[in-house]
């Protein structure tokens, strides 16, 4: 534990992290993120956060060291995709039992399961996940995975990232450590060129990053690595001879893109494919970091003349949603790059931002926020579940935009809510993306399912129900009268 004690204290130091650079000393040791509390796990722990960070390279086999559990939990949990390999939606574990902890057999175990994966789907490397129960019981994952690497000629790599370090987002960062350590760097590209870059903290979620790959090939870029979105192995491993990088998710990659820059003077910045303005925006510092680093100048008109073009057939397709989304107000409960971009990119279209999250933003996220809503108070750190269905309930939002595990407070306030986290099911990234984003806004808030669940219930109009109830009164007494003269008993009013 005590290689894992250095790797948090570093990422903990972050230079690149302007909220990081204004701590004292003492408070910088203690990192950003709130340590984890006994049934806090909802929110994610570090193992989790580096699955989510590596799982999308995807003709990696990721093995979990762990009792079932943990694997199980972990597995398929971001809605990432690939355009080809599979390998990485197959799960793999140790399964560890009670038994194989009680004897020591855990490392043994652990070496069988690597040649196995090697045997059976022989992948050119193995992700090896470490958990709380390996961590606690000190089982040497790095040891095994060395011995297991000289053995079988394939990548073995140790992600140090158990649960029980700290919250989702250390877990993130530790997982790009183990990037740094183990992969980038081991694999010479006999194919580098002047206008490569790397895209990081980009997950491909619903396939987005396909909308924004066309524009980049257009201009004769080549993604080098996109990190962890569709990756491959050599990919990342040979990302170190890109010419620039665009951060995408700082909150999560900053160490890893900062980093990078100071081994391989890789340079970079932070942008973001959602909404026109934006996308517009990250073609351009793209371009210019290319330039600056040795690229033809001309790649630079070549830019403006894309983005003029595909910002007319945008704004032409929107025109059609515009009158009927102009002014309406949107609640935004997320965090990092969304928390402005998605802002902004609504807002281009005339929209009313109420509220956005910043729970999950960073420094520069926020100071954002702030040039773009121009109020403060528009911004809210955490909202409980009953303040915002509160503010739903008294239509102070025509639509909220979440993750799932708030979509039941809006559907109870029976406000139109849409999906924008990682389970998705719609891309929004690039120009098309944000059509398709306004478009999604406007089929939710036009449903015509809005106006038949706000009407009131039959059983709340008391009136009717008064007359329902003398109607009824009415017929049994006729139907007892019938009865009494039949000779049938009488029945009372409630007898079922």
């Amino acid at each position: 534990m005590t290689s894992l004690s250095a790797k948090i204290q570093d990422v903990f130091d972050e230079p690149a992290c302007d909220n990081n650079r204004g701590k004292d000393t003492k408070a910088r040791k203690q990192g950003c993120s709130k340590p984890l509390t006994p049934g806090a796990a909802a929110g994610g722990c570090a193992f989790d956060g580096a699955k989510i960070v590596l799982q999308p390279i995807t003709d990696v086999a990721h093995l979990v060291h762990a009792p079932l559990a943990c694997e199980g939990n972990s597995w398929d949990n971001r809605g990432a995709a690939s355009s080809g390999p599979t390998l990485w939606r197959t799960s793999f574990t140790t399964d560890l039992t009670e038994l194989d902890v009680v004897m020591g057999q855990g490392e043994r175990k652990l070496f069988k399961a690597i040649r196995e994966i090697k045997e059976t789907y022989a992948p050119p490397a193995v992700f090896v996940y470490s958990t709380c129960v390996t961590a606690l019981i000190g089982d040497d994952i790095e040891a095994v995975c060395k011995r297991a690497a000289e053995k079988f000629g394939l990548a073995v790599v140790p992600i140090n990232a158990p649960g029980l370090a700290g919250s989702k987002n250390l877990g993130n960062k530790l997982a790009a450590e183990a990037l740094l350590d183990h992969v980038i760097g081991t694999v010479e590209p006999d194919d580098a060129g002047p206008y490569d870059i790397n895209i990081l903290g980009e997950f491909n979620l619903s396939g987005e990053f396909w909308l924004v790959k066309p524009l980049l090939d257009r201009l004769g870029i080549r993604v080098r690595a996109c990190i962890p979105g569709d990756a491959r192995y050599i990919d990342v491993a040979s990302a170190h001879r890109a010419r620039a990088a665009m951060m995408v998710c700082s909150s999560a990659l900053i160490n890893l893109a900062r980093k990078m820059e100071e081994r391989w003077d890789i340079p970079f910045f932070e942008g973001s494919f959602y909404g026109i303005t934006d996308t517009s925006e990250a073609l351009r510092n793209i371009a210019e970091l290319l330039v600056g680093k040795g690229a033809d100048a001309e790649i630079l008109d070549r830019t403006d003349t894309l983005i003029a073009e595909q910002e007319a057939i945008a704004w032409k397709k929107l025109e059609a949603y515009r009158r009927r989304l102009q002014g309406k107000r949107v609640l935004l409960n997320t965090g990092g790059v969304k928390s402005w971009s998605v802002v902004h990119a609504l807002m281009e279209i005339g929209m009313e931002i109420v509220g956005t999250s910043v729970k999950k933003s960073t420094a520069e996220d926020k100071e954002r926020i702030k040039r773009i809503l121009k109020d403060e108070n528009h911004m809210f750190e955490q909202m409980a579940a009953r303040d915002l269905y509160a503010m739903l309930s008294k239509h102070k939002a025509d639509i909220m935009l979440s993750g799932g595990r708030t979509q039941f407070i809006a559907l109870k306030a029976k406000t139109p809510w849409l999906d924008i986290n990682q389970e998705r099911q719609h891309p929004y990234a690039g120009y098309d993306g944000m059509v398709e984003l306004v478009r999604q806004i406007d089929l939710a808030i036009h449903n015509p399912i809005w106006g038949q669940v706000r009407e009131p219930a039959p059983w709340d109009c008391q009136p009717a129900l008064e007359e329902d109830l003398a109607s009824t009164k009415n017929g049994i007494a006729t139907v007892n009268a019938f009865n009494e003269f039949a000779g049938a008993p009488a029945h009372r009013f409630g007898d079922r």
